[in-house]
């Protein structure tokens, strides 16, 4: 899946340039594979883009502008969705698009959906297979309280023990006059 960033190399708005440069930055970061399609100097993009976008998404001119975004041809939406995924973490559910293993996204996803292929929960797995996925699953989600325990039975026979060696370190004579 190749996600289509529609783009006008010669924008004469500050305001769209910055909101480009900050969706073309971001799913860089992201090392998501996109495609920039120039609407300013291919007609073609130009067309597609604008018939493409949903009449409820277009603005109250008809004309969106720059950028939008789709995966492939599934519309995923303009500059304002965009952020606002961003800010949910959830920028590869806008975009149709599974998160990596480990990632924060997927793991609340997991945690909300149960398991999550291509941007999908899946169903109809039969139950070795949802043992194993959950198995995979548990080992990447960092969760300190099932440290926790551990930790606390590791400090509790570390004060037995030092209990131990307390009793035993008396001077004879104490131990002597307890004896007596």
């Amino acid at each position: 899946m190749v996600i289509k960033v529609f783009l006008a190399s010669s924008s004469g708005s500050t305001a769209i340039k910055k909101k480009q440069q900050d969706v073309l930055g971001f799913l860089e970061a992201l090392k998501v594979d996109y495609a920039p399609l120039d609407i300013a100097c291919n007609e073609d993009n130009r067309m597609w883009m604008r018939e493409n976008v949903p009449v409820e998404k277009k603005p109250t001119n008809g004309i969106p502008l720059p950028p939008q975004i789709f995966n492939e041809e599934s519309y995923c939406g303009d500059y304002e969705t965009f952020f606002d995924a961003k800010e949910d973490n959830a920028v590869y559910a806008f975009l149709g698009l599974p998160p990596p293993p480990g990632s924060k996204e997927a793991k609340e996803a997991y945690l909300e959906n149960g398991p999550v292929e291509n941007g999908t929960i899946v169903n109809g797995t039969d139950d070795a297979e949802d043992e194993e996925n959950l198995e995979a699953e548990e080992e990447n989600i960092d969760d300190d309280t099932l440290k926790a325990p551990v930790k606390e039975e590791e400090a509790q026979e570390e004060a037995e023990d030092e209990e131990a060696k307390g009793e035993d370190d008396q001077p004879v004579s104490e131990q002597e006059e307890e004896d007596e």
